[in-house]
């Protein structure tokens, strides 16, 4: 499979990056400053683009099968809506390029719901959460809500919190609901991307994961 990745020098797109090598996938990672994503390989092409200007995106987007879109907000402080106004651009690009399949990263408390969670879990620690990253789950809102909208073949997922511990291969997943217990490592987030980018059961569906 012919992978675009974008956010690929963040902690786990790097990782999306790697695995999807590791794979057997053509990688295209889209960059701003290349330099940030050492790594080298003959199936790993990096493509230098500005993220909010979709005809430099074409580029990394022609010939593709499907997009990551590994984004995400340097600090919680954040109010540029980098995943919803990257996401457009990428959707404007991936309809100019023919492409349709794309799996992008949200978060667990953007499910308003709760579903999935216990009632005390989410009456007492999840409205403190959204209200300390208010603007990041603000801007992930707004992604999911550009992916709904459009006409791509779209699957979110919404992690809880993320860690950098080794991957275990494994992960917990529900369909619309949140999966409630504990944490998830960057490696295994990146593998479920990945499962989900190849899995058509999930399209126009947002879904839930967390380590086991």
């Amino acid at each position: 499979m012919h992978l675009t990745v974008f956010g690929a020098t963040g902690g786990t797109g790097r990782l999306v990056v790697e695995q999807a090598i590791d794979a057997g996938h053509e990688v295209r990672a889209v960059v701003r400053t290349p330099a940030k994503l050492p790594l080298e390989h003959p199936r790993l092409r990096k493509l230098q683009a500005d993220l909010f200007a979709p005809d430099t995106l074409k580029p990394a987007l022609t010939g593709a099968d499907a997009v990551v879109s590994a984004l995400g907000a340097p600090s919680r402080k954040d109010t540029g809506q980098i995943c919803a106004n990257g996401v457009r651009s990428i959707l404007t690009a991936m309809e100019a390029t023919g492409v349709r399949r794309i799996a992008a990263i949200s978060a667990q408390p953007v499910l308003r719901s709760g579903a999935g969670e216990p009632f005390w879990f989410r009456t007492t620690v999840t409205p403190i959460v959204r209200a300390v990253y208010r603007n990041n789950y603000a801007d992930l809102e707004l992604m999911e809500r550009i992916l709904a909208e459009s006409s791509a073949d779209w699957t979110v997922l919404r992690p809880p919190y993320l860690t950098d511990k080794p991957g275990t291969g494994r992960y917990r997943t529900a369909l619309e609901a949140n999966v409630s217990g504990s944490a998830l490592t960057r490696a295994d987030l990146a593998k479920a991307l990945l499962d989900v980018v190849d899995d058509l059961a999930t399209v126009g569906h947002a879904i839930g994961v967390a380590g086991l």
